[in-house]
């Protein structure tokens, strides 16, 4: 590849990189299965892409965007036999290349069963994110053995950094309209305490906070109790 060659593929990454941002996605989902899907289309050798989800302790492995039916198997084997290198990638925190599962020793019952039930021959996993209760990492798939040479794997570094991205911008915007309609609740549950107990908002939201003591349950929830009329002073 020449220079100039060099230089427009790069800009067309580039501009891919920008893409999902400046899209609208209803749901995280939405935004990392067009990063998998992106991922399958601009790197040479790929067949399928998948982001594999598990929870801190291993005992949990979700799949919550894939471009194929195998991803999904792959992710299901590995928490089966609770290794495999998505596995070991999401939680060690390391990237793992696999040029040929049909003579790879690092994971035999995941290699058993994935050689039965896949066409995959070859897979990179790239670790992409940690949480308190969770761990992350995007895999490449290819059904050709040796496909994901040292090009395909750097362009995965950067779809893998993209998609990590991704991933915290997400999940930092949902929390901020959680907590926005958690105080949309509230203040609903607050404004029917005061209209039906003659309370003014400060005791309103004292009753409430009591609510949530007495059930050991959150601000939130207790609100919702309110709404629903589950809770009052005669019950």
């Amino acid at each position: 590849m020449g220079a100039d060659n060099d230089s427009d593929f790069y800009a067309r990454i580039a501009h891919l990189m920008g893409t999902p941002q400046q899209r609208h996605f209803d749901h995280s989902d939405e935004a990392l299965a067009d990063v998998v899907h992106s991922a399958v289309r601009h790197i040479p050798g790929v067949d399928y892409a998948g982001i594999t989800v598990v929870s801190r302790r291993g005992h949990d492995v979700t799949t919550p965007a894939a471009t194929h039916d195998h991803p999904r198997t792959l992710d299901a084997l590995q928490q089966q036999h609770r290794q495999g290198p998505c596995f070991d990638a999401a939680l060690e925190h390391q990237t793992f290349f696999v040029d040929d599962l049909t003579v790879d020793s690092r994971w035999p019952l995941f290699r058993r069963d994935a050689l039965a039930r896949t066409p995959v021959q070859a897979i990179s996993s790239y670790q992409l994110f940690t949480t308190r209760d969770r761990v992350g990492a995007l895999n490449l798939y290819a059904d050709r053995r040796g496909a994901l040479d040292q090009p395909a794997r750097d362009l995965g570094f950067i779809f893998a950094s993209h998609a990590a991205i991704v991933w915290t911008g997400l999940h930092r915007s949902e929390q901020f309209n959680n907590h926005l309609a958690g105080r949309e609740v509230i203040g609903q549950a607050t404004g029917m305490i005061m209209q039906r107990e003659g309370f003014d908002a400060i005791l309103a939201t004292a009753y409430l906070r009591l609510i949530a003591d007495n059930r050991n349950i959150t601000l939130v929830d207790a609100a919702h109790t309110v709404l629903d009329g589950q809770y009052g002073r005669n019950r």
